[in-house]
């Protein structure tokens, strides 16, 4: 088994209440599962996003923790939170990865698979 093994999982939601197509805002919300499936206790300390849109637009997010917060994630625990994205077209990805130091000092990247957004029955 891995020592440093963080598992990321996204589900993502479109909010048609807060969004409004004739003005090309398309927003959504994704709740994120973070677990340490690893052997060593581990902190998240910085997060990287990568937001593509339809049109091939890129948009880079990087920062400290996540919203708000620099989880310390135990083997075995789990973290989880809600955030969200505005698009400009209906259909886009996210993936990206969290920065994460472990409790003996080393220094490792937790991928965040690509999710794709995408208004209700555009994806067939």
């Amino acid at each position: 088994m891995n020592h440093y093994a963080i598992e990321v999982r996204v589900t993502p939601r479109y909010l048609s209440e807060q969004s409004d197509p004739s003005q090309h805002k398309y927003v959504f919300t994704y709740d994120v599962v973070i677990s340490n499936v690893g052997q060593i206790t581990a902190q998240l300390k910085s997060r990287h996003w990568i937001i593509v849109d339809s049109n091939g637009k890129v948009e880079e997010v990087r920062g400290p923790g996540v919203v708000g917060e620099h989880p310390v994630l135990e083997p075995g625990d789990i973290f989880e939170y809600s955030s969200g994205a505005m698009l400009k077209t209906s259909v886009g990805t996210m993936r990206g990865s969290y920065q994460m130091l472990a409790q003996d000092g080393y220094e490792f990247e937790a991928e965040i698979p690509a999710f794709t957004l995408s208004i209700p029955r555009t994806l067939h």
